[in-house]
């Protein structure tokens, strides 16, 4: 096995998961990253309607940014393992108690065309670090038009208004939930999934993103 990870670094240099710099011993992130990102710090968490309080690690600015964009869209999924170690770590420092997680669904089109749900990706990696089980609660029964190119708060919410519903059958009553997306702007599209899930009966609904924007 030590062999083959020798050849696959000749073959494919690691880099690093935020600046895309080539990296040293196979660490997913260099060293400049771990110490430079653009944390959040005491500002990671938010407040949004039907929300229990959502937390973000980082902001969505420079290096966040491009990283979110080449793991959405550029196939490196792989990407997830690091965000998910982010993920876990924002959500136990913010002490958010939940019984499952789930993640804000793509539509079948969407995910027909990109070929994976990136946020389902992290929703997952999070629950392996968290011991937590990852259940699909959700599913989007519309194509709306995507939240980045809609507008403003008040567009983005009537563009999710009636987006998402319960998956037949999940285990959602009386259930505190730990929803999970990549981004987080106006809050809109996670706050739509969380008034979904109450009005289901889940007791309460946290939410965590990898970023959020920058005010």
């Amino acid at each position: 096995m030590k062999a083959l990870s020798a050849i696959l670094d000749l073959l494919f240099p690691p880099r690093c998961t935020f600046c895309h710099r080539l990296t040293q011993k196979g660490a997913a992130v260099c060293p400049r990253c771990q110490e430079k990102l653009p944390y959040t710090g005491s500002a990671s968490r938010q407040s949004f309607p039907h929300v229990d309080g959502c937390c973000s690690p980082l902001y969505y600015v420079g290096t966040v940014r491009e990283s979110l964009l080449r793991y959405k869209f550029g196939g490196l999924r792989h990407y997830a393992g690091v965000y998910g170690e982010l993920l876990a770590k924002c959500i136990d420092e913010n002490a958010f108690s939940c019984d499952s997680i789930t993640w804000v669904p793509l539509s079948r089109r969407r995910l027909r065309r990109r070929g994976y749900d990136q946020a389902r990706l992290l929703a997952e990696e999070t629950a392996k670090r968290l011991g937590l089980p990852c259940k699909r609660l959700l599913r989007k029964k519309k194509n709306n038009p995507a939240q980045s190119g809609t507008g403003n708060a008040e567009k983005r919410r009537r563009n999710v208004k009636g987006v998402y519903e319960t998956v037949k059958g999940a285990e959602i009553t009386g259930k505190r939930i730990l929803l999970v997306d990549d981004i987080v702007t106006t809050g809109a599209t996670l706050s739509e999934c969380a008034s979904v899930l109450k009005a289901a009966g889940a007791k309460a609904v946290f939410a965590c993103t990898l970023a959020r924007r920058k005010d």
